[in-house]
């Protein structure tokens, strides 16, 4: 007798989705530091709008980038007067760390997405953030996973390069205390000698714009990678140098110009220049610390502000400002919007806490999460526990 046989019966599979999650995102208008930046720009807000995203402006938000509460509106976000309304949503973006207060306002198991700057913070902040359980991420520490850069801080940082060597050039000026040094020089006249702590971002436009200019530049930095990087990105050959002490104070003496461009990935800046060689440079000469939110590389850096940004300390003129970008504040703006939203739209599937558990340089950028500190290096300067990020992932799933 023939056997008969029956093919099984195959579980029909659907590829579902996850379900979209519509966040509700508050943009603050900035009242510190003479901050003029706004975190998110009206073209990127109709693109969250678009995407089924609530946005929560706050009246005057974009007013000092040359974006008006009408451009917002017009763009789809509810512009508000209250800041309770802005400061009680899902995800709170700005451009200057919160104060006390605006920390006051927030809620428990909110994402704050802000810088931190290391000279200014106290232990009380961070107390405050574990005491709401906000999930805080650092901008300057955000890491793509693909490239390893650091995408704000890349793009401040083309701003702060360029910036730089014009503000240089503007102090060494005798009406505002310098040499009296053209950057670039002339027929004739030797140009302006310029040192650059650092081969990022920072050290390269700051060189492409130095060099533009016309001034002789030197470049310090351990990473010989990113020396040779450098150099074939500015396509010439180029006086660069890993930092010898000896070598590094020679050139820091004869220099006109020193700009601090070192970029820690958790904690604070080496200090790669002593009080004792400030106290050597030549009169009238001028030390640019871009690296001054990370605590700078000078011993003499102390942070000033856009209102008054430059002090005289052994007749070295210091400039000290961290927010460099917001001297031009719609440029920036974009900048900083572009990489904003595009993280949020990321975020559309599962939600922010969804994204920063798969996403390894997101998790880079958190220093507080639901109580806990979670970045070792402000553990150790405020003498607070710090607990392994992963470890608090790992137990909420």
């Amino acid at each position: 007798m023939e056997t008969l046989s029956f093919a099984r019966t195959q579980t029909e599979t659907l590829d579902i989705q996850p379900k979209q999650q519509r966040l509700v995102i508050g943009v603050p208008k900035e009242t510190t530091m003479q901050e003029n930046r706004v975190a998110l720009v009206p073209h990127a807000v109709a693109t969250l709008t678009a995407h089924g995203h609530r946005v929560i402006v706050e009246t005057g938000a974009g007013d000092k980038a040359k974006f008006s509460d009408l451009d917002y509106s017009e763009a789809g976000a509810e512009v508000s007067s209250s800041k309770d309304l802005v400061f009680k949503t899902d995800v709170l973006l700005k451009v200057a760390p919160p104060t006390l207060e605006e920390i006051d306002w927030m809620q428990p198991n909110q994402v704050l997405i802000s810088p931190i700057h290391l000279p200014m913070m106290q232990p009380d902040y961070i107390v405050k953030l574990q005491k709401k359980r906000i999930i805080a991420l650092a901008m300057e520490y955000i890491r793509d996973d693909e490239t390893g850069v650091f995408p704000i801080v890349h793009a401040m940082s083309e701003i702060a390069g360029i910036s730089a060597i014009l503000i240089a050039s503007e102090l060494l000026a005798t009406n505002h205390g310098g040499k009296g040094v053209l950057l670039g020089g002339i027929a004739g006249v030797p140009p302006a000698k310029v040192i650059i702590l650092g081969a990022g971002v920072v050290a390269e436009f700051a060189t492409r714009t130095a060099l533009g200019l016309g001034a002789e530049v030197r470049i310090f930095d351990n990473n010989v990678y990113k020396l040779m990087r450098l150099q074939n990105r500015v396509g010439r050959q180029l006086h660069t140098s890993v930092i010898n002490p000896m070598h590094l104070k020679e050139q820091i003496l004869t220099a006109d110009v020193a700009i601090g461009a070192m970029h820690s990935p958790q904690g604070r800046a080496p200090v790669l220049v002593s009080e004792e060689i400030v106290g050597r440079m030549k009169a009238g000469s001028v030390i640019l610390d871009i690296s001054i939110d990370q605590g700078g590389c000078f011993e003499t850096s102390v942070m000033t502000s856009h209102d008054h940004p430059t002090y005289e300390k052994f007749g070295v003129i210091h400039y000290c400002v961290p927010n460099i970008p917001s001297r031009v504040a719609r440029t920036a703006s974009d900048a900083i919007s572009n990489i904003l939203a595009s993280l949020l739209l990321r975020a559309e599937h599962g939600g922010v806490l969804a994204l920063i558990t798969s996403q390894e340089g997101l998790r880079n950028g958190v220093y507080t999460y639901k109580g806990c500190l979670t970045n070792a290096y402000l553990g150790a300067k405020f003498n607070i526990k710090s607990t392994n990020l992963d470890l608090l992932i790992t137990s909420d799933i």
